[in-house]
């Protein structure tokens, strides 16, 4: 991990930087590994090979419901009805056109229903999976909007490139990098962005660096989770 100042060393040696920029820079090298990841750019050319692919999704898959639970804590903590209002929104897409997606996938790519129910989880999948449920714990909404923005900021970030030129086929790539690459989702991740930064404005310097390290964390998951589709030893349907 990088050696970065806290927020306002780092504010005063970069003019204009916001608290995510700051974060972000926290993350590295993790963060610039997961966007960079050989999966994200086979993901947005097209060519992930199915057994990767089949991997991946059955992991991720087990994410939904503490990712779930994670939004919901997110949505009783945030400070008005306008912040919670974009998180109920896309707890209502996760709930319903990117859990289609799942099952249309899976059926595509022949995972049988016990590796859809219970997989075995990679150590990433299990360490990502305790870290929603960590944040989903505290009290704190800027915790939830730690994992939550790396959570998306990561897809965003390498999926954004490829949104009008990634090809139509297989569908579990072109529609993966879609979800992640839309404006919409765009639109999302800079609303949580903002968010947080307001969020680490107010923090004082024990809050601040817990969520440093929910941030970071996440981050390294993220790189590890990529790298976990890649392993052989998990089932890949």
């Amino acid at each position: 991990m990088s050696e970065v100042p806290d927020w306002p060393d780092f504010r005063a040696d970069h003019p204009g930087a916001r608290p995510t920029e700051w974060l972000r820079s926290a993350a590295e090298p993790d963060w610039s590994a997961a966007v960079g990841h050989r999966f994200a750019i086979a993901c947005n050319e097209g060519r992930v090979p199915a057994e990767v692919m089949r991997r991946y999704l059955v992991q991720d898959y087990q994410f939904i419901g503490a990712f779930c639970a994670l939004l919901g804590r997110a949505i009783h903590t945030a400070p008005d009805l306008a912040a919670r209002l974009p998180l109920g929104r896309f707890m209502g897409l996760l709930c319903s056109e990117e859990n289609t997606y799942f099952v249309r996938s899976f059926d595509a790519l022949g995972v049988p229903e016990p590796l859809r129910r219970d997989p075995p989880l990679s150590e990433a999948a299990q360490g990502f999976r305790a870290l929603m449920v960590e944040a989903a714990e505290s009290p704190r909404h800027a915790e939830q909007l730690a994992v939550l923005c790396v959570a998306e900021w990561v897809y965003l970030s390498w999926a954004r490139p490829a949104r009008d030129s990634r090809p139509p086929e297989p569908f579990w790539c072109a529609e993966w990098v879609d979800l992640h690459g839309s404006p919409y989702f765009e639109g999302f991740v800079e609303g949580l962005r903002a968010a947080l930064d307001r969020e680490v404005m107010a923090l004082d310097a024990g809050a601040r660096a817990r969520v440093r390290a929910l941030f970071t964390r996440a981050a390294r998951l993220e790189r590890a989770f990529f790298d976990s589709a890649y392993d052989e030893a998990l089932p890949a349907g």
